[in-house]
């Protein structure tokens, strides 16, 4: 398994995710909308809104996970942080990243992972992510990224309480 790399800019990243004053709240019908719609779009057992904290991804919303978190250092959310579009990981199992991970040995058994990178306008810091993640392989076609990237976009609208430039 390889680790996530950190971000150059975590600190500025991790300083404006506790700027939002959203980590450890309870749910939010908002939030949870959000996932449960992701799920059904795609066809995904889970949905996440995850924020990468310093140690640990908590989940803001989720279904089809009991875990309210897991470690950064085995995150795949934690991958998705530096990249500009969405971290598709087609076969985690084929995924060298990924193939020894204990999410995909174990339970979530986490095959297929899309998580699209929760920026903040300006964009200079990414939070977290929202995420699919399935048991079996599968790929996204270019219709079901702008899917995704229209999801992340209300996820973002959500946290910051304002539209997102497009």
């Amino acid at each position: 398994m390889l680790p996530a790399p950190i971000p150059v800019d975590d600190a500025q990243r991790l300083k404006a995710l506790h700027e939002l004053l959203i980590l450890d709240t309870p749910p939010e019908e908002r939030f949870d909308r959000i996932v449960a719609f992701a799920s059904q779009e795609f066809d995904v057992p889970i949905a996440l809104v995850s924020l990468v904290d310093q140690n640990r991804q908590w989940f803001k919303a989720r279904v089809g996970l009991q875990a309210c978190e897991t470690s950064r250092d085995i995150s795949f959310c934690g991958h998705a942080l530096t990249e500009q579009r969405p971290l598709v990981i087609p076969d985690a199992l084929a995924d060298p990243r990924f193939a020894d991970n204990p999410l995909v040995l174990g339970a979530p058994f986490i095959r297929f992972y899309a998580g699209a990178p929760l920026r903040l306008p300006g964009g200079s810091a990414v939070v977290g992510t929202l995420c699919l993640i399935d048991t079996r392989p599968r790929q996204l076609d270019h219709t079901d990224l702008a899917i995704l990237g229209s999801l992340r976009d209300l996820v973002v609208q959500e946290l910051v309480g304002q539209p997102v430039p497009a």
